[in-house]
């Protein structure tokens, strides 16, 4: 069993060798340090003193685990992950809040941001696509929270939703016939009910040798062919360099894509999709927060009119029903996820057509 206090003593003496950071030099050098600090502990020691001293610190294992999908930091002594679709609570520490704060700040420090008192959270992606919302007290005033929601790219085809229950028969001929035939495509669904797997899964069908544009929060989709990928950035910690995903729209429209695939509407871009959707980009695609088809496009609609387009709410609504054309919407049962209806929309009505 590891312990806390030798991995200390042992990471103390490892910054003292001046050992370059990086970690193959600095598990060499933790070895001989371990033998000598902690001998029950042997390796096992000598690599929690290098995650602490690198990236998210005891988080690393964690984050090598490709079946765990979330990581939730409650506190140093409470960390849950969510494998599978089961939350469960582990044996993983970290010292102190401060050790969280810090572990924070080591990975979002390449990226220009920050993580004090005076800008207590943050919101990151890291190098492997994960997205990480941290936030210290006052904010949360029982200590440092951190959440990691993980991408994993498990499911490539509609094939193998169908194998996992996730879609019908008809659903899979359905949605394969949607993107061939250059429909527009919203995906809807709460959180965690696989939103932007099955966006990713459908963008795959495109057929190859056309442009793709692809818009995103943060960069999820694994795309292939001619695509070209966009990604907003916060600003940095001086409150600058802010590229929002409504410049990215506008932006990615510009370059002459055959398709756009925006990964989350979430605010103002919502207008310009919906207006290149309505005026000649079809076969485009997205996802928005939503229970059913017609939550998804009614908020759709509020997004849109918080933009600076100036367009009245039945201009808005009449865009949206004449350039989008199906609604997906996910669903989550338990640990399993499954589409639950396919929509098409209508001018006039919204038809359950799967």
């Amino acid at each position: 069993m590891v312990r806390q206090g030798a991995v200390n003593r042992i990471a103390a003496r490892l910054l003292d060798t001046g050992t370059e950071l990086s970690r193959q030099p600095l598990l060499q050098a933790a070895i001989p340090i371990a033998a000598e600090e902690d001998p029950l502990g042997g390796s096992a020691s000598a690599v929690a003193a290098v995650d602490s001293l690198l990236g998210l610190g005891p988080l690393e294992p964690l984050l090598a685990d490709e079946t765990i999908s979330d990581i939730l930091v409650n506190g140093p002594g409470e960390i849950w992950i969510e494998r599978v679709g089961h939350l469960e609570r582990t044996t993983v520490e970290f010292a102190d809040g401060a050790a969280i704060a810090a572990a924070v700040e080591r990975v979002i420090a390449p990226l220009g941001l920050r993580l004090d008192h005076a800008s207590p959270v943050v919101d990151a992606r890291l190098p492997d696509g994960s997205r990480l919302h941290a936030v210290l007290p006052p904010v949360a005033p029982d200590g440092p929270i951190v959440a990691i929601r993980r991408f994993t790219n498990v499911v490539d085809s509609l094939e193998a939703l169908g194998d996992m229950g996730a879609l019908s028969p008809e659903g899979i001929e359905c949605l394969r016939s949607a993107v061939a035939d250059r429909r527009n495509i919203l995906v809807c669904g709460g959180t965690g009910t696989g939103k932007t797997t099955l966006l990713n899964v459908l963008s795959g069908e495109i057929p190859p040798g056309e442009r793709i544009v692809t818009i995103e929060d943060a960069a999820e989709l694994a795309l292939h062919g001619h695509v070209v990928r966009l990604e907003s950035r916060s600003a940095n910690s001086e409150g600058a360099g802010a590229i929002t995903m409504q410049q990215l729209v506008r932006h990615g429209l510009r370059l002459r894509p055959d398709r756009i695939v925006v990964g989350e509407v979430r605010g103002a871009e919502a207008i310009d999709m919906i207006q290149a959707m309505a005026t000649g980009h079809a076969g485009s695609m997205s996802t928005v927060h939503g229970r059913d088809a017609a939550e998804a496009l009614w908020r759709l609609e509020v997004l849109a009119g918080g933009s600076d387009s100036g367009l009245a709410a039945d201009a808005v609504r009449a865009l949206l029903r004449s350039g989008l054309d199906l609604v997906v919407v996910m669903g989550r049962d338990g640990s399993a996820r499954r589409v639950r209806q396919i929509v098409a929309v209508e001018v006039d009505r919204l038809e359950v057509i799967v």
